[in-house]
């Protein structure tokens, strides 16, 4: 079985972990978690999301955050832009690299952002284009490549065709979601294997919800096909308020945990990041969801 012999993880807690907490989360905390990260040799983190702070209040201290970060040499910080307002905004705050999204399922978009696949597209169609204007990478994130909480099974071409067109848009890197956490694990290689036929595995990225506790096993059958960037959650944090019952995002400690056991080179070290997942969650008056650090803490 051929492995990739280094991974790059994405961290995503800072964003995608804290987004749906409904405790206000202070800004001091947040650039703890960002900093704790990049010690721990996180070397790629979104860190917010420019969006409407109706509908996500938990991010409306973006700006705020992006000037707090005392950046790390070699650290890559991103930030969601799901329209030219967020980009502007994340222009201003110095972001070079946003990130878009859009789903493989119609009913998911429409009840998230409220149009249909192909109206996303057209929406930040223009994000993508002024993104570039600016010499700013943008990554493109796809939910539901693996079921969705309204349809039930996505026909894996379908997930293939969208994460093509973000691809052709100008997204240098394409995350395929696992919004609710059913996927499998041949359903995972088989919707892999589909994505890879029309972009190269290095721009491919693996990012999967634990709800049935397969996150890992998903990850491990798309490694020997080529998978090499995986987004995770310090402390497993995360969910999603449009898709009932999804827990959080898999555990950033799991995953270095089973690639170092596997031989796969991170960058990252485990004890430390450890630690930093469990000052967040002691900040949301609750213990870890890592297997991992409960077990090194046990």
């Amino acid at each position: 079985m051929m492995l990739p012999e280094r991974i790059k993880l994405v961290e995503v807690s800072p964003r995608d972990g804290l987004q749906n907490e409904a405790q206000t989360i202070a800004v001091k905390d947040k650039l703890a978690l960002i900093h704790g990260l990049q010690a721990a040799g996180v070397k790629h983190i979104e860190v917010t999301g420019f969006v409407s702070p109706k509908w996500v209040p938990q991010l409306a201290d973006a700006s705020a955050v992006c000037a707090g970060i005392q950046p790390a040499a070699g650290v890559h910080y991103s930030a969601l832009t799901p329209n030219l307002k967020g980009l502007d905004a994340a222009i201003a705050a110095g972001i070079k690299e946003v990130a878009v999204f859009t789903a493989a399922s119609e009913s998911f978009n429409q009840k998230n952002i409220n149009c249909s696949i192909d109206e996303s597209f057209a929406r930040f169609a223009p994000v993508l284009e002024k993104a570039q204007a600016h010499d700013m990478q943008v990554r493109g994130y796809v939910s539901c490549v693996l079921g969705c909480p309204y349809e039930g099974e996505i026909d894996p071409k379908v997930v293939a065709q969208v994460a093509h067109r973000l691809h052709q848009m100008g997204c240098y890197e394409v995350s395929l979601g696992d919004t609710i956490g059913t996927g499998t694990p041949q359903k995972a290689a088989h919707m892999f294997s589909l994505c890879a036929e029309q972009i190269p595995t290095a721009q491919l990225a693996l990012h999967f919800h634990d709800t049935y506790g397969q996150a890992l096993a998903n990850i491990h059958a798309c490694l020997p096909l080529g998978a090499a960037v995986i987004d995770a959650s310090v402390a497993g944090l995360g969910g999603c308020p449009y898709a009932r019952g999804a827990s959080g995002n898999v555990s950033t400690e799991n995953v270095v945990y089973m690639l170092h056991g596997m031989g796969i080179e991170t960058g990252i070290d485990l004890a430390q990041l450890i630690q930093v997942g469990q000052q967040i969650s002691s900040v949301l008056g609750r213990s870890t969801n890592s297997q991992v650090a409960q077990a090194f803490s046990g």
